[in-house]
């Protein structure tokens, strides 16, 4: 939902709740990795686009029956502050995302996180810092996108009042997805996060910026094949279980456009994460 420095946030949160309903909202923030565009002197910390550097032994990513996937990202773990985070992110090493995005059908098949059949359609992919590795030409009928470097800023993340967490504190048992009677879900205090920063932007760990509803839930929903009721405490208990790895929001400098204006998604469990178990993160994406 929005991002800044803590004192920021404690700021704002203290000029529109109570100062216990503030310390409690406070106390939902998460650090996550900002990336933005590296200019000058930046240090860099990945980079959108251009071409993959793979092991000998790997094969670029396909999705069976519809093509190679697009190479989207490029994460250096070692220019991370990995250390000041709460998601169990490698010391170092490269994390690569790969994404289906119509170029090779005109848009025809979309990757979409209800439909099961479409998940090969997303990957990540982690490479070790030990392991010897070239730069891979894009796979046939592919174009690149423009090589952008990217550094990384630690910042403060919040969520949506809605999101299962902010809900579980405020309001226990009120309707999932939706606002509810606290000063948390005020349009005042909305209004005011939005106008510190809304902007969805490039993202590791930490909070989601999501365009629409918690991709939480929706990756909850997925998993559960959309047979649950959002009143359902299965919904909430699984929407829990899944952590941001990385977002991708559309970029101008890349010429990365994800449907209108929108952003791809990756999200993952603690314990695969933990157990480098890349390929078990999940997909999604969201626009307005």
């Amino acid at each position: 939902m929005t991002h800044g420095s803590r004192d920021a946030l404690r700021s704002l949160a203290l000029q529109h709740l109570t100062p216990g309903d503030a310390e409690k909202w406070i106390g939902l923030l998460r650090p996550g990795v900002r990336l933005e565009v590296a200019t000058g002197s930046d240090d860099v910390a990945g980079r959108l686009g251009g071409l993959p550097a793979l092991p000998a032994t790997s094969e670029w990513p396909v999705w069976e029956g519809h093509g190679p996937l697009s190479f989207v990202a490029s994460i250096d773990c070692a220019g991370l502050p990995t250390a000041a985070m709460d998601i169990d992110l490698p010391e170092a090493g490269t994390l690569l995302f790969f994404h289906f995005d119509g170029q090779l059908d005109d848009g025809e098949a979309l990757v979409l996180a209800e439909d099961r059949e479409s998940w090969a359609g997303a990957r990540v992919l982690y490479v070790a810092d030990d392991e010897e590795v070239a730069e891979r030409g894009a796979a046939a009928g592919l174009k690149p996108y423009q090589a952008v470097p990217l550094t990384a800023r630690l910042e403060m993340t919040a969520t949506e009042p809605w999101h299962p967490s902010v809900r579980a504190a405020f309001a226990p048992g009120a309707p999932l997805g939706n606002r509810y009677d606290h000063p948390v879900c005020s349009q005042e205090f909305l209004d005011a996060l939005r106008e510190l920063d809304d902007e969805v932007g490039h993202q590791i760990g930490g909070h989601a910026q999501s365009v629409q509803n918690p991709v939480e839930i929706e990756m909850a929903e997925a998993v559960l094949d959309g047979q649950v009721s959002w009143d359902d405490p299965r919904l909430s208990e699984e929407a829990g279980d899944w952590v941001l790895l990385g977002q991708f929001d559309s970029e101008d400098a890349a010429d990365m456009m994800w449907g209108d204006t929108g952003a791809l998604y990756w999200l993952i469990r603690p314990e695969d994460l933990a157990e480098r178990r890349f390929e078990r993160a999940m997909f999604t994406w969201q626009c307005s």
